[in-house]
């Protein structure tokens, strides 16, 4: 009978996911980004802090969008939890300081004393970073409680068995080359009519679709809805980092892989115009292979993609439905896209792009550099 409505109700839950999980409007986003950049500098330690890239031996990971749940049928993380694991323990022993960029918890659907029971050894794990002083908490708009709630505080301190302080971002700041470069890291959901601490999202999550999902078990983070052009708010998000001087935008909410301001689609589609204008035939049939799965919404990008400036990034999320996680690195002056695939002999860690700090601050202006603080 599930497998009969799973097919039946498949495609509607998909829209309904896609129209309940964002609606950006720009004016708000901008104004938001904006104001966080200026309070973070302004009054590091309140909303957020600023860190020199060249703390932690200039080594960071940024992971988004885990949303613990409690192991049941709503609980997209169970499947990409070995992944995490493996990838925590990769960047623990190799001393990365670690930025949780947010909706870490899904406590929308889950009261947070069921994710703390269903995910201790993860919650170790982070701990672990915590008390290197390298673990950087970010609230995002499912775990926003972190941030408004007068006992999360105190809980925290009983999950990592040491004091926390949540952010709503963080900076990076250093030189590179000489030339100055801000990592401006944040959830991203701010300015989101739908996320934003919207009451009626809030309530169709918990009391509508976590019901249905914990059913039907469709998970909506599938690999293949997140290769495709961005999505509004990623555009928008987009448009504000490129706005900006000296500054890289590192953003997570929408699920969606970002690596200089592209996703792998657009990627490909810039690759293949420059392929063709060099009449490079081992590259264009490389690539039309590559897009064969997907080659109608690739057919259908007609945007100048080397035009776009490479000020934007996602970390796509820690809980796609193959089991596989995408995140950001940032280590030895380059930044890259991985992807820890949940394979069966064991999770793997492998490079999807990759593109050194010095190629991007050429391209990101110029604006007086930031002393970094603790």
């Amino acid at each position: 009978m599930r497998k009969f409505f799973q097919y039946l109700l498949r495609r509607p839950i998909l829209w309904l996911s896609d129209r309940f999980s964002s609606r950006p409007d720009k004016e708000r986003i901008y104004n938001a980004l904006s104001k966080l950049y200026e309070d973070i500098i302004t009054e590091p330690g309140n909303k957020g802090v600023v860190i020199s890239l060249d703390d932690f031996g200039g080594r960071f990971v940024i992971f988004s969008d885990q949303h613990k749940g409690n192991r049941n049928g709503a609980d997209d993380f169970t499947v990409a939890e070995a992944s995490y694991v493996r990838a925590l323990e990769h960047y623990e022993k190799n001393d990365f300081c670690f930025i949780n960029l947010g909706d870490c918890e899904e406590l929308w659907e889950n009261l947070f004393w069921q994710v703390k029971k269903a995910y201790k050894k993860t919650f170790e794990l982070e701990g672990k970073f915590l008390s290197k002083k390298a673990f950087i908490k970010i609230f995002g708009n499912h775990d926003l409680y972190w941030a408004n709630d007068p006992l999360a505080s105190f809980e925290l301190e009983n999950i990592y068995r040491q004091k926390i302080k949540v952010y709503e971002g963080v900076i990076l700041a250093g030189a590179i080359n000489g030339h100055p470069l801000q990592i401006l890291c944040t959830h991203g959901h701010q300015g989101d009519a739908n996320s934003d601490g919207n009451w009626f999202t809030k309530f169709f999550i918990a009391r509508i679709w976590a019901p249905l999902q914990a059913y039907l078990r469709i998970n909506p983070n599938e690999p293949s809805n997140n290769v495709y052009k961005k999505t509004q708010h990623n555009e928008i998000m987009y448009e504000w980092s490129a706005t900006q001087k000296n500054m890289i935008l590192i953003t997570g909410h929408t699920h969606q892989p970002v690596f200089e301001s592209l996703t792998h689609i657009e990627r490909l589609h810039r690759q293949m115009r420059f392929a063709e204008a060099h009449k490079d035939e081992a590259m264009v049939a490389k690539i039309n292979e590559e897009v064969k799965t997907y080659q109608k919404r690739f057919d259908t990008l007609e945007e100048d993609y080397a035009a776009i400036k490479p000020t934007y990034f996602n970390t796509g999320c820690c809980c796609f439905s193959d089991g596989d996680i995408t995140g950001i690195e940032i280590e030895n002056g380059f930044i890259r896209l991985i992807k820890w695939q949940n394979k069966t002999a064991g999770p793997s860690r492998i490079v999807l792009e990759e593109k050194a700090l010095a190629d991007l601050v050429s391209d990101t202006g110029d604006r007086k550099d930031v002393p970094a603080k603790k």
